[in-house]
């Protein structure tokens, strides 16, 4: 059976879903901050209607959240809330990885180097998350899985911003454990050590995690 083709506000609600999604994982948008839904209308020449369709996509994936008769919020996390999301992180996510470490392509893995390359040499945060992301989500998409790709991505979107905060944190202390954590990535995946890159993963989400831990402020919207 053929898929369903999506047209009208379907089509024009995934097109402002997706500029909206980066606009937010960008920091165009900071958590509690308010979303206009006139001014995206207006920005994408549409009605309210796809507007807020997109809304209700981002809401399910946790970005935005919407208080009904009253508007919507780019969604904000508590410590707490991150501290589980990013245990989840570290424990999932390693997984995913190991089951992917066989279908890795060589051209993959020497992409790998090159962002890691480019990482270490980075003096600009958002550059260095722009090539972070990309380097922690290449080549996991091989294994055949039915919800844990889709849940790790989801996680990623999720804490981006913490982990923009969690990058301001090590930079400003001069931490560069995180650039040696990649480039060992680089060579468990290599010699196809999948329990090396899950351990080597597992470690580098737990470091964040416990940086984040130490410093409540960043959780504070009115700070952020």
């Amino acid at each position: 059976m053929d898929a369903p083709r999506v047209g009208g506000h379907g089509a024009t609600g995934a097109r402002v879903a997706e500029t909206l999604r980066l606009a937010i994982l960008d920091g165009e948008y900071t958590p509690g901050e308010r979303i206009r839904q006139d001014e995206l209308a207006e920005r994408h020449g549409a009605s309210r209607l796809p507007v807020r369709e997109a809304l209700r996509m981002l809401e399910a994936e946790g970005l935005v959240t919407l208080v009904a008769n009253t508007g919507a919020w780019v969604s904000t996390l508590s410590a707490e809330e991150c501290q589980e999301l990013y245990l989840v992180r570290e424990r999932l996510e390693p997984l995913l990885l190991g089951m992917n470490v066989p279908f890795v392509t060589d051209q993959e893995i020497q992409r790998l180097q090159v962002l890691a390359d480019r990482m270490n040499d980075s003096a600009d945060v958002e550059e260095f998350l722009m090539l972070d992301r990309e380097f922690h989500l290449t080549g996991i998409d091989h294994a055949n899985t039915s919800v844990l790709t889709d849940l790790v991505k989801s996680l990623w979107n999720r804490t981006q911003h913490y982990r923009r905060a969690a990058t301001r944190l090590f930079w400003n202390e001069g931490d560069s454990s995180v650039h040696h954590d990649h480039q060992l990535l680089v060579g468990a995946l290599r010699r196809r050590d999948a329990d090396d890159a899950e351990l080597l993963l597992a470690r580098h989400i737990r470091r964040s995690r416990l940086e984040l831990s130490r410093h409540p402020e960043v959780f504070d919207v009115r700070a952020a």
